[in-house]
């Protein structure tokens, strides 16, 4: 089962639905780039995090750099907006104890799995790293792609182009080290889209509630 291709063909109607209300407000639509942001912040530090402080390649360093760059990127885009978020506490972020726990259980559920099937230390991590970054590269290239066809159709001075062009560059790193990090990863990735598939599922069912 190849999980890219799964995830790639399945439309989104409920996000899609959502988004010209986001778009609509400015406020409502600083608070969603401001969640986006603190996610992607959160996969930059869960990246530094994993970084080998002597065993570390170009890639991850590359990976690494990105994600902090486009958590910095969407802030900027806010100013669009003219709407202030200093932070990302929760009064300028759209369902923000889903947006923060998404990324750390999908990485705890990826972790129970690989243990449960004999990885322990570096592996263990190693495994983690790579088989959540491509879940979340996969889910960011929909959620992005869907997002920037709404910002057209919107006319908005928001885009997003810039992160989804670096995102399809992590996606195509993340295989070939998948590749060599185990020849049944897809298989392993198609188990675990599942979790990943109910916690998106909840976040975005928080944020309509949010925008509700």
């Amino acid at each position: 089962i190849n999980t890219m291709t799964t995830m790639h063909s399945t439309h989104c109607p409920q996000l899609a639905h959502m988004l010209p209300t986001i778009i609509g407000n400015d406020t409502t639509h600083a608070h969603w780039l401001n969640s986006l942001s603190m996610m992607e912040s959160v996969g930059a530090r869960k990246i530094a995090a994993y970084v080998h402080p002597l065993h570390v390649d170009l890639i991850t360093l590359q990976h690494a750099f990105e994600e902090a760059r486009h958590a910095y990127f969407l802030k900027r885009q806010i100013n669009k907006l003219a709407i202030d978020c200093p932070d990302y506490t929760g009064a300028y972020m759209l369902a923000p104890r889903a947006s923060f726990r998404y990324l750390h259980k999908l990485d705890m559920s990826c972790a129970r799995y690989l243990s449960a099937r004999g990885a322990t230390g570096r592996s263990l991590k190693h495994g983690c790293y790579l088989l959540v970054t491509y879940l979340i590269e996969v889910r960011a290239m929909m959620l992005y792609h869907t997002y920037q066809h709404a910002l057209t159709h919107a006319g908005s001075r928001v885009h997003v182009q810039s992160i989804i062009k670096e995102e399809e560059g992590h996606l195509d790193n993340m295989m070939t080290q998948l590749d060599e990090f185990n020849p049944q990863w897809r298989e392993m990735s198609a188990d675990l889209h599942g979790m990943e598939q109910k916690l998106y599922d909840n976040w975005l069912n928080q944020v309509e509630q949010a925008i509700a």
